[in-house]
């Protein structure tokens, strides 16, 4: 297991204080100025799954309030919301120097069976000889701001290949629709607790950038400011990260400084195994 896999299941293992209440690390994850929206969503689901030990969570809502301080740990508090005959409901709120960063409500069902349907997976190249992500940057890293070149190739614990890579410094308007194949080897083995916070994690990358693609924006371009604002999810099938998993996002609409973006994340043999939603903001920078 590699030292940035091992980094992100230890933040997984939050440190329980009290009754419905937990500590998790800050630091670690995809970057070292605040802490990456993933990563809180997915201590958040942990400590809620502290509280729900015998059903699987099906969804989860968040905002992202304040961004995070990586230099000290979270605190979430665990508010059991219901716990009913078929349906478990928990919000947890992530606080740092007495303060909301975040919130989230997250919902755990009994395992049923019912009607199966899905939408097809598109059809496009599969992850075998596409680049990974530190081959793709390192074709990059000489043009890219001195500032921030330590967290562009930071390690990362997730594997990602990106099926149509784009011109970080100057891309071109491209369509909105966006994919990725991704997984992270170090999973097996993992509950289906740590699985479901793992996939949280990764539902956080790239997402954000889909409404970027159309306006020729990427984040090193200079002109563009952006932060998640909410993040929902739904878990629809078992996970298995350590396998290849296509995630494939749209953009439907931007506007108001704001962006919408969707995503369905499917296996490798075409089972779709959750959606996500996002709002992020993007808005034009103006140097002061």
């Amino acid at each position: 297991m590699s030292d940035v896999a091992a980094e992100l299941l230890n933040l997984l293992d939050i440190e329980q204080l009290e009754v419905d209440l937990f500590r998790g690390i800050g630091t670690g994850g995809e970057t070292s100025k605040r802490i990456f929206g993933g990563h809180v969503i997915a201590q958040a689901l942990a400590a809620a799954y502290r509280t729900v030990p015998d059903r699987p969570c099906h969804s989860l809502h968040a905002y992202f309030i304040r961004p995070g301080d990586p230099a000290i740990p979270v605190i979430y508090q665990v508010d059991r919301a219901r716990d009913g005959g078929s349906f478990t409901t928990r919000r947890v709120v992530a606080i740092q120097h007495g303060k909301q960063i975040f919130n989230m409500s997250a919902s755990f069902q009994v395992r049923e069976e019912g009607w199966d349907y899905q939408h097809e997976m598109p059809q496009v190249a599969g992850p075998e000889g596409l680049l990974n992500r530190e081959e793709f940057r390192d074709q990059w890293v000489d043009r890219i701001p001195e500032n921030l070149r330590s967290d562009f190739q930071r390690p990362r614990p997730i594997e990602i290949r990106e099926v149509e890579p784009r011109d970080v410094i100057a891309p071109k308007p491209a369509d909105d629709r966006n994919q990725v194949w991704f997984r992270m080897q170090a999973a097996a083995g993992t509950s289906e607790a740590i699985q479901h916070c793992l996939l949280a994690y990764a539902s956080d990358m790239y997402l954000l950038g889909s409404s970027l693609r159309p306006h020729g924006l990427t984040w090193f371009t200079g002109d563009v400011m952006t932060a998640s604002l909410d993040h929902s999810m739904w878990f629809h099938a078992p996970i298995r990260l350590e396998d290849w998993h296509l995630y494939s996002m749209d953009a439907p609409f931007t506007g108001g400084g704001r962006g919408f973006n969707r995503g369905m994340i499917y296996t490798q043999e075409g089972k779709l195994v959750a959606s996500v939603a996002q709002e992020g903001l993007m808005r034009p920078y103006t140097p002061k």
